[in-house]
Formats: structure tokens, sequence, C-alpha cells
């Protein structure tokens, strides 16, 4: 998370909307606050309603000194990070590389890349 002097647009954030059967209502939720939601009987309720207590979460935030979330697509990523294995997944992946002739980072990334689809 990044200290923002800014306030930060609610609508720069990441919402999601999905369908409850269970509560035969929208679900709005929001990746940088995870914490937050809002149910209501239609899409746009759920994601203004959502919209609202972001809004609202930022400015007592901001009031308060506290760090603000950075917008998913306002942050950099540099492409690596470190994954921790136990050390037999890690010989059964290293094996199943070798077996493709591929390097054990190819082969990771192939299969994350698989697994999206």
């Amino acid at each position: 998370m990044a200290k923002s002097k800014t306030i930060v647009a609610a609508e720069h954030f990441t919402y999601r909307l999905s369908w409850s059967s269970k509560t035969d209502e929208y679900i709005a939720t929001v990746a940088e606050f995870p914490s937050l939601s809002w149910i209501a009987p239609t899409r746009k309720s759920a994601l203004e309603g959502l919209t609202s207590i972001v809004e609202e979460v930022i400015g007592d935030m901001s009031r308060a000194g506290e760090e603000i979330p950075e917008p998913w697509d306002e942050r950099k990523f540099s492409g690596k990070f470190n994954l921790r294995l136990g050390s037999e997944l890690h010989k059964a992946i290293a094996l199943k590389a070798a077996e493709k002739g591929e390097s054990l980072n190819t082969y990771v990334v192939k299969q994350l890349t698989t697994s999206e689809n």
C-alpha cells in the first residue's frame, strides 16, 4: 500500500459484482478494500452502494492520516515474486519441467497461464 496525500477517486478501484442465489441479490466487492461489500437487488444499486461506502472510507482514512490503498491498475509490478514450496513439490515440479525440456520458471509460467483460461 502506498501512502496517499491526494484522495484517490473511488471509481479508480477494482470492483466485482456477483449474483447470490442464496439471497437473490447482487454482491459488490472491491479488491483494495477486502472487508467492504454491498448487497442489493440490482447490479447498479450494489455498485453504487459500495462506491459510496468506499468514498466515505477514503475520506475517513485521509482525515486520520492513514494509508489509502493504491488502485490495482495504478500499481507497478516487477514481474517477479518468490514462492516457497515444500521440498517434495519442488522436486516434482522440477522433474516435470526437465521432462519437457523447460526451465522451472518457463514450466511454472506455462502452468499458471494455462490455469487462467
